[in-house]
Parts: structure tokens; C-alpha cells; sequence
């Protein structure tokens, strides 16, 4: 972050060296050219170039906001088109007030020269506009680059914590206690669920290493671990799917939505006696992939979810892929939970 704070105040000290050059040049011109006295022609090109000065510091923040990501092309060209006309013209205003007060008999020649001081400040407007635009987009791809390097050297640390927090043990144990208790009373059931147990963990610790996989392929190995808890909690386990066909080959971090899942189960199944429903919602939404998931609660259970490690270390393992922020939020309204997701569409 310092090193591009400190280049972009070296591109500033750059644009204005390049401003000052223009101004000196437009000095020649007035001076040799138009035979304008040398004190006028230089107080005309300093308050010119100061001028642009000022309007070169603060045209990088409409560049900030008119951002690539959220315009289409044709918007930003007129956007930008508009800002370069109107801030030409507010430099012209400001210029010509300036050398009337200072010199009143200037006004005929600056006058004269509208046409040329507006075509010659709307292109240096737009020059500053596209560099802007070029430095944004170079600080962006640096700390993409940096935030790429950062997640690659952290991979070991995260896929140990990521194993931590969305296998939860007390399910294995669980499990293995179930398939127990089923070898003696419902030995089918037991095989049932040994081989669905084996294939999920054998799911996750052969993929631990992939970084993206497909939404389908994600609801797979949802759909084994939901298999297991099915067998534990029979009929006080639902789940519904709602999925539209866009959405199945969407590229999403592998293993994201397993701990929140769990998290249902977790917190809905295990702390009532009622029966837990669990919708799964998704969409696309402009540039973003939608999942919600929600789920009902035991509302006197409520002060006792834990202290949100999983949906933590979702959050900080979206914030490193995507490189972007609140990716996740959070509703609880009366006794449904529900949490929804923004997975940007590459």
C-alpha cells in the first residue's frame, strides 16, 4: 500500500512537470506568436497552467468512481466526455476573470482566442482523464498481484484452518457413534452410512488442493454430507434446492458453502426438537453469482451460535479470491437465519 501511494504521488509530481511544460509552450506561443508583452503572456500561461493544475488533483477522484467495473464503455466515454467539456470551460471562466481583473484591456484577445484555449484545455483534460484511468487500473492489477501472492503463501495455513473450521470433529464423532449404534439395530442403514461418511471425507481431502470448482460440483458433496445427517435426524432434516440452470457451471471456492451448511445443521437440528427446514436459493444478479441459504432456529437457543469462526473464515477467504469486500452478509428475522453470499462471476 505505501509503494502505491508513493508512485501515485510520483505520477501527480509527473502530470504537473507535463502541465507546466504545456503551460511554457502556450507561453511561446502567446509571447512569439501573437506578440503578446512577455509580463502578460507569462501571468497568462501561469494562471492557465495553475488552473489545470488544480483540476488534474481533482479529476482523480470522479476517475474513482466512474469506475471500469461498474460502467459500460459507452457510459464512461460520455461521462467522461461531459466532465473533460464542462471543466474546460470552467478553466476558461476562471482564467479570463483573473486576467480581466489583473489587465482589462485583455479582454478583446482573450476573447479572440476562445476556440484555441478550449480545444487545447479539453484535450489536456482528456489526457489526464485516460492517464487517471490507466494509473487506477495499475494500482488495481498491483494489488490483485499482491493479494494473489499473499493467498499463494498462505495456502498451506488456510487449507489446514479451512479443514478445521468446516469439518466440524463433533460430526465425525457423531457419525462414527451412529454407525455404532446402527450396526446392531438397522445394520443396512450403517453401511449406508459408513460408505456415504467415507466418500465425503474422501471428497474433501482429494480436493483439498483445487482452488475453484463448479456450483454442481459443490452441491454434490453437500448433498453427501446431508445424506448423513439425514440418517441421524430423519425426518427433523429438510432441504430444499432451488437452482437455476446459469447458475450449475459457475466457478465458486471449493469448500465454501459446506461450512455453512454445517452451521444448520449446527445450530438448527442439533438445538431443537422441531423439524429444521434449509433453503438453498441461487441466482445470478449482474455480475455476481447469489446463494442465500437460511435456515429456522430454536429461538431460545439464539444467544448460544457460537462465535462465528466459520462464517469469519468465509469472509476473509472470499475477501483474499476476490479481493473485495462484505462479499457476505448476515439476516436474522424473528427465528430464520440466513445468510447470503456474492460470488463474482469471472
Amino acid at each position: 500500500m505505501r509503494n502505491i501511494i508513493s508512485k501515485n504521488i510520483n505520477y501527480r509530481n509527473t502530470l504537473n512537470v507535463i502541465i507546466g511544460v504545456v503551460g511554457f509552450f502556450f507561453f511561446l506561443l502567446l509571447h512569439f506568436i501573437e506578440n503578446i508583452e512577455f509580463e502578460i503572456a507569462f501571468i497568462d500561461s501561469l494562471i492557465t497552467s495553475g488552473i489545470f493544475i488544480l483540476i488534474a488533483f481533482s479529476l482523480w477522484y470522479p476517475a474513482n468512481y466512474l469506475n471500469i467495473e461498474n460502467y459500460s464503455l459507452t457510459n464512461l466515454l460520455v461521462y467522461n466526455l461531459l466532465i473533460a467539456i464542462i471543466t474546460s470551460i470552467i478553466s476558461i471562466f476562471f482564467s479570463y476573470f483573473v486576467m480581466i481583473f489583473l489587465n482589462p484591456n485583455y479582454e478583446l484577445f482573450y476573447i479572440s482566442t476562445l476556440v484555441l484555449r478550449f480545444s487545447i484545455g479539453t484535450l489536456c483534460i482528456v489526457i489526464i482523464i485516460i492517464s487517471n484511468y490507466v494509473v487506477i487500473f495499475y494500482n488495481n492489477l498491483t494489488e490483485k498481484v499482491i493479494g494473489e501472492s499473499k493467498l499463494n503463501s498462505l495456502i498451506a495455513e488456510a487449507e489446514l484452518k479451512s479443514l478445521k473450521y468446516q469439518i466440524n470433529p463433533h460430526f465425525i464423532f457423531n457419525s462414527l457413534n451412529s454407525i455404532s449404534s446402527l450396526t446392531i439395530s438397522n445394520p443396512e442403514k450403517a453401511q449406508e452410512m459408513s460408505i456415504n461418511l467415507s466418500e465425503f471425507l474422501r471428497k474433501i481431502l482429494a480436493g483439498n488442493d483445487v482452488k475453484k470448482v463448479s456450483l454442481e460440483e459443490e452441491l454434490k458433496n453437500i448433498n453427501l454430507y446431508l445424506k448423513i445427517e439425514k440418517i441421524r435426524f430423519g425426518n427433523r432434516l429438510e432441504f430444499a434446492l432451488n437452482l437455476s440452470e446459469d447458475c450449475k457451471n459457475i466457478q465458486i471456492p471449493n469448500m465454501i458453502l459446506q461450512p455453512l451448511i454445517e452451521n444448520c445443521v449446527k445450530h438448527g437440528v442439533y438445538e431443537s426438537s422441531d423439524t429444521i427446514h434449509i433453503d438453498f436459493n441461487c441466482k445470478r444478479k449482474e455480475n455476481y453469482l447469489e446463494i442465500t441459504i437460511s435456515n429456522n432456529f430454536d429461538s431460545t437457543f439464539s444467544n448460544k451460535r457460537g462465535e462465528g469462526i466459520g462464517l469469519q473464515n468465509i469472509n476473509s477467504r472470499l475477501k483474499l479470491i476476490y479481493n473485495k469486500p462484505n462479499l457476505i452478509s448476515i439476516k436474522k428475522l424473528d427465528n430464520i437465519f440466513t445468510v447470503i453470499l456474492l460470488i463474482p462471476v469471472e
